[in-house]
């Protein structure tokens, strides 16, 4: 059975030390949607996602047992990539306007987590005044000619690290490698305004590899979560 977790727990030391040591569970599951817990299960190294059975509509904070960190050194870069970088036909920017990045995400995903209460305590977290340095934000690749939105991703910041959450980018033809460009861009964007490090979640992709990704362990994640947390950017 998942546990329940409430943010008295997450404000617990020795609740979190029993959870960042146990081996054999990494998700928990809540009914508390508020800023405040999502910040604070954030700030301790939970990525929380939502979960739905039988009507009943959860948040499921997960502490990984394995994590892809880019650190910003690595960050490799393609051919591919590299020609569309010298591309004029596009815009990069951080939209702290989220909405219609979520909008999209939901849209292209049949099975998003990025829903209902969830989605919404997304939206509530734009420019929520808190101390733990969290704030989230939105990237985006716009197409100048039709002004659409090519590649996006939704994502936070706690400290110096950023943590990635969903995303999207579009499967016409002509837009291909454009998902790859926004995660090139962002890693720019990140680098150049002080973060260090890039917390991209399971470990279970290629292309995060591909794109620089060293696979961290549980422990050694949280070591480096304490040592960047508290940074102010």
């Amino acid at each position: 059975m998942i546990k329940y977790i409430d943010k008295q727990s997450l404000e617990d030391n020795l609740v979190l030390e029993y959870i960042y040591n146990n081996k054999k569970e990494n998700y928990y599951y809540s009914d508390d949607f508020s800023n405040e817990f999502y910040i604070k299960a954030a700030y301790e190294g939970f990525i929380s996602v939502s979960y739905e059975e039988e009507n009943n509509f959860v948040i499921l904070p997960e502490m990984q047992f394995d994590y892809a960190v880019l650190y910003f050194e690595n960050l490799h870069i393609s051919k591919k990539v590299k020609k569309l970088l010298n591309d004029n036909s596009y815009s990069f920017r951080i939209n702290k306007n989220i909405k219609q990045t979520l909008d999209l995400i939901e849209q292209y995903h049949e099975d998003s987590w990025i829903k209902d209460e969830y989605k919404q305590t997304l939206l509530n977290l734009q420019n929520y005044p808190n101390n733990l340095g969290f704030e989230i934000f939105s990237s985006e690749i716009i197409d100048k000619t039709t002004n659409q939105i090519i590649a996006a991703e939704i994502g936070y910041k706690i400290g110096a690290i950023y943590t990635s959450l969903s995303g999207f980018y579009r499967k016409e033809k002509k837009y291909n490698n454009y998902g790859k460009l926004q995660l090139v861009l962002l890693g720019k964007y990140l680098l150049n305004n002080g973060y260090k490090l890039w917390n991209l979640g399971h470990p279970y992709m290629k292309y995060k590899f591909d794109l620089g990704a060293t696979l961290l362990s549980r422990i050694e994640f949280i070591k480096q979560l304490k040592k960047y947390r508290d940074l102010k950017i």
